[in-house]
């Protein structure tokens, strides 16, 4: 096993003493990591402290945050996200169809906004990929995260999150339709001088089994003076229809189709 200097680990250990990361250090003395870390192990517990897991979570620390990717990243958990929280697994998932590229690397991108430190992963799932971000500080930003499925419980924002989609709402639709909604073309025919014809128009489609996400969707529509109405399919009220050429419009400026 290859010696290293006393000078050299007195250098890396104080420079993990100022914070810089060990990899870093690693890098930049040519020590392996394995041995860093062993360093600032037996360094820590020479002067009696514990070790506690770094974070940037915005929540315990206070620091500002990026919220508009924030409000985005909302709508998506409330869509097609959990959080697992075990005392050896922490982590956001959010599951995206795996042929909507540009939409895999949209929640990638809101997740990294958000929190920088923990590491970005999209893993390849049966049909889908799966964005995770391994953190326990998730459940600080989403308290949303409980027992069970989302529609089995209440679902309310907490009042900072409230302001935040107050002041983004667009990101916060747009979060939730790349989650559980699409743009799509509908037909019809009608009657026009004895003959019928086909007309197709645009239509913005949400579906959740909860009535709080979809409250909190419509909610925010009425606010964005985005007109909406609710569509009973197979007996199931969980459809918010945007038919409107004026609202179709805004959402077409706005969200626009996945990709």
């Amino acid at each position: 096993m290859e010696q290293h200097s006393t000078a050299i680990r007195v250098l890396a250990v104080s420079s993990m003493r100022l914070g810089i990361p060990n990899r870093i250090v690693a890098d930049r003395l040519g020590v392996p990591r394995g041995t860093i870390g062993w360093w600032r192990s037996e360094d820590r517990r020479a002067h009696g402290e514990k070790y506690r897991q770094p974070t940037d979570c915005p929540r315990c620390t206070g620091r500002g945050f990026d919220e508009i990717a924030y409000a985005y990243l909302l709508g998506l958990y409330l869509g097609d996200g959990h959080i697992i929280s075990k005392p050896r697994q922490h982590h956001l998932s959010i599951f995206c169809n795996a042929e909507q590229t540009g939409l895999v690397s949209a929640a990638a991108e809101a997740m990294r906004r958000v929190m920088p430190l923990p590491s970005v992963k999209p893993r390849s799932r049966s049909g889908c990929t799966e964005v995770k971000s391994y953190s326990k500080h998730w459940t600080c930003m989403f308290p949303q995260h409980g027992p069970g499925k989302k529609h089995e419980r209440r679902i309310a924002l907490e009042p900072w999150q409230q302001d935040i989609v107050d002041a983004h709402p667009w990101d916060f639709v747009r979060g939730l339709i790349h989650s559980d909604g699409c743009r799509n073309i509908n037909w019809t025919t009608r009657l026009v001088g004895g003959e019928r014809k086909r007309y197709e128009y645009p239509r913005y489609w949400f579906t959740n089994v909860s009535d709080d996400i979809r409250k909190l969707y419509t909610d925010t529509l009425d606010k964005l003076g985005v007109e909406w109405r609710n569509c009973t399919r197979n007996g199931s009220p969980y459809n918010v229809s945007v038919a409107r050429r004026a609202s179709v419009a805004l959402m077409d400026a706005h969200v626009g189709p996945k990709y």
